[in-house]
């Protein structure tokens, strides 16, 4: 699938072309005009947007937030917009994108389509604002965030080379859960904390936590081992079946002859199909170890934070849930409504108080903070919402008392 959006202007392109082919990532001049107005839109909605709007849709909450918290708020803000804008265009293009539906394990590597670009361009705008304000406010946010800032910038510029360009849409979807907790924070805020709102908004968020990053993202990333695993075989057996001085080529081990566009009926059909060869004498010395290495480490690592929140998250419920369930089954049938009735409310605060631990686990690891992240780990019982919904669950146990107490 081409590119969605307008061309880059030939002035721009041949402006960037030298430094993008110096930084070994051919296919940015064809993407830097959607990189710098992302980047600008991103800035837009921080510097003007947030802080025109807030305070006329949430007058009560927002003009009474420290300087801190409001630009606090006004990144959220930023967060939740791309979240929502790049969730939508990689589905869309993962639904329609035909050429990249049909490409092979070494095309998945070593292949690019426009389309793909266009999700990594928005991704990598997003991450120089990032970037930008976490250099900016380092005191407050921590190295923490701005090691953060700079990795995902890297690892989504790899995109670029052309490197797994074909997995871009894949990974991104890891946000799908970010608006959900953005809007968490925004109910804590707004003064809604512990109100059914954000135990929906709870109940999304864990869901889509555990589907996008833990089955979805385990999934994908098996799959991307295998395509990586086959490109080093690819680049290995070029080089050891090519004299030393003949350059090294894994195109005929990659492509399908078909790429040239002769089996299509079109002109758009063609010009797609040849836009995933389009970069080819780049990514023709195949792909290096080390940059296999340093990606599968790094996909470990989000992994393995990934299975870390969600398994504390679950450590959380389990440990509030467990006493309460055994209680519930005594008694008679009204004895049984009214435990059930109490079930159901400490269960609407687990949801909240799990939410509430998965967003203060993630600042913490990307603020750097591991000594506070291991305090709140170590307490999972009594941390969470805070007294206002230990204040709650006392008046619950009051009003409905457990069968047998």
């Amino acid at each position: 699938m081409l590119d969605p959006f307008l061309p880059v202007p030939e002035w721009l392109r041949s402006f960037t072309e030298p430094y993008a082919l110096w930084l070994n990532s051919p296919t940015l001049s064809e993407h830097i005009h959607e990189v710098i107005l992302a980047f600008a839109f991103y800035l837009f909605i921080h510097a003007v947007l947030s802080p025109w709007l807030s305070p006329i849709f949430f007058p009560e909450s927002y003009n009474k937030l420290t300087p801190r918290t409001k630009l606090n708020w006004d990144i959220h803000v930023v967060s939740l917009v791309q979240s929502i804008v790049i969730n939508v265009a990689a589905l869309w293009i993962m639904v329609v994108d035909k050429e990249r539906n049909s490409m092979s394990s070494g095309e998945r590597v070593f292949g690019y389509t426009g389309a793909c670009g266009f999700v990594q361009a928005l991704a990598v705008g997003y991450f120089v604002y990032d970037l930008i304000v976490s250099i900016r406010h380092v005191r407050m946010f921590g190295i923490g965030l701005l090691f953060h800032a700079v990795s995902a910038l890297w690892v989504f510029s790899l995109g670029f080379r052309p490197f797994l360009n074909y997995y871009a849409p894949t990974f991104i979807l890891y946000e799908l859960s970010s608006p959900f907790l953005n809007i968490h924070w925004f109910l804590d805020k707004v003064n809604m904390t512990g109100s059914r709102a954000q135990w929906y908004n709870g109940m999304a968020l864990l869901s889509t936590f555990f589907a996008c990053r833990l089955v979805w993202g385990t999934w994908q990333s098996v799959i991307v081992y295998g395509d990586m695993w086959n490109a080093l075989q690819h680049t290995w057996s070029a080089s050891a079946s090519s004299p030393l001085s003949e350059p090294v080529s894994v195109n005929a081990l990659v492509f399908y002859p078909a790429r040239d566009g002769s089996m299509c009926i079109d002109e758009t059909c063609a010009r797609a199909n040849a836009e995933i060869t389009r970069f080819k004498e780049y990514t023709a010395g195949g792909v290096p170890t080390w940059l296999v290495v340093t990606y599968v480490g790094s996909n470990l690592i989000l992994n393995f934070l990934n299975y870390f929140w969600f398994s504390k998250m679950v450590e959380t419920v389990l440990k509030r849930f467990r006493s309460p369930a055994k209680d519930a089954v005594k008694g008679g049938k009204k004895e049984e409504e009214k435990a059930a009735q109490l079930k159901e409310d400490i269960v609407h605060d687990i949801v909240l108080e799990a939410a509430s631990k998965l967003e203060q686990e993630e600042s913490a690891i990307l603020q750097g903070d591991l000594s506070s992240l291991q305090e709140q780990v170590s307490s999972a019982v009594d941390s969470g919402l805070g007294d206002e919904l230990r204040r709650r669950r006392a008046e619950l146990v009051a009003k409905v008392p457990l069968p047998g107490a």
